[in-house]
């Protein structure tokens, strides 16, 4: 990609080296966390016993911190990506008529505490729409792109595009669609979020021309790498498609093609599709 003569988002919170308590996952509490966490299927999580109604965990008294907000190469990435977004859909609220206020995007080490409770980095990243902040574990994203066999760096911009695309469906309203247990509706939300992923990244490239060769290429294995049917069957079980809470492989694939080629609103809108 190239972001190295982009602006840095001032919306990056740097949280990493403080120490949480509390322990476990705890996504929960109202709409918290609603399917945001992309990859826990991965880990054997399933995404609706994360989600059944658990309190929020109380916010720690032992958080410390440690040293000044980093300016490592990861953190710059971030900032970069997240500016991308900003520039995006700024403008692109302001052409139908709204008003768009960015997330903060939180980098985080081992467990973060959210207004939806306390997440461990296993669950991967995630959105909550409780205190409309993203919440990301560099070191975690990393290790997982390898594991997954999605490298690059247009990737990592994926999953951060996605999870702002939670922010995108939480500004407009359309989050309250999605309800633990509802899983034909929480893979419409998933997929439409692919979908606002990939029409980031037309526009922000057709304006800044961001794009390389072969991120394409990344952006498509990364959205392929987290379908649902290839996580159960790298878990070694049985494909269930009545569990899916995020959609197949090829669905990703096909929504995030979709906001890729057409770059417009209307067309995500996987909740009026027949087919997904």
């Amino acid at each position: 990609m190239r972001l190295g003569g982009g602006r840095e988002s001032g919306n990056v919170e740097d949280r990493r080296g403080r120490r949480v308590g509390g322990g476990g996952i705890a996504i929960g509490g109202g709409l918290g966390g609603v399917v945001l966490v992309v990859l826990a299927l991965l880990f054997g999580v399933d995404p609706n016993v994360i989600l059944s109604g658990m309190d929020p965990a109380p916010q720690s008294q032992s958080q410390t911190r440690q040293g000044a907000p980093a300016q490592d190469e990861g953190a710059r990435f971030v900032r970069r990506v997240l500016a991308e977004t900003e520039d995006v859909w700024t403008p692109l609220f302001a052409e139908h008529g709204r008003r768009y206020q960015a997330p903060t995007l939180v980098l985080f080490s081992g467990a973060v505490q959210s207004a939806c409770g306390v997440a461990q980095a296993t669950v991967g990243p995630f959105y909550c729409p409780g205190d409309s902040q993203v919440y990301i574990d560099l070191d975690f994203l990393a290790d997982l792109q390898r594991r997954l066999g999605a490298p690059g760096d247009f990737a990592a911009a994926y999953v951060i595009a996605h999870e702002v695309g939670h922010h995108v469906q939480n500004q407009l309203g359309l989050l309250g669609r999605a309800r633990p247990g509802d899983n034909a509706m929480l893979v419409r939300v998933e997929l439409q979020a692919d979908c606002l992923a990939g029409l980031w990244a037309r526009r922000a490239h057709d304006a800044r021309q961001i794009l390389e060769e072969g991120d394409i290429e990344e952006g498509l294995a990364a959205a392929a790498a987290v379908g649902d049917d290839r996580l159960q069957r790298r878990g070694g079980g049985q494909v269930v498609p009545e569990s899916f809470t995020h959609g197949t492989s090829a669905q990703r694939v096909r929504w995030f093609r979709t906001g890729l080629q057409n770059g417009t609103l209307e067309s995500c809108d996987t909740f009026g599709a027949r087919q997904l």
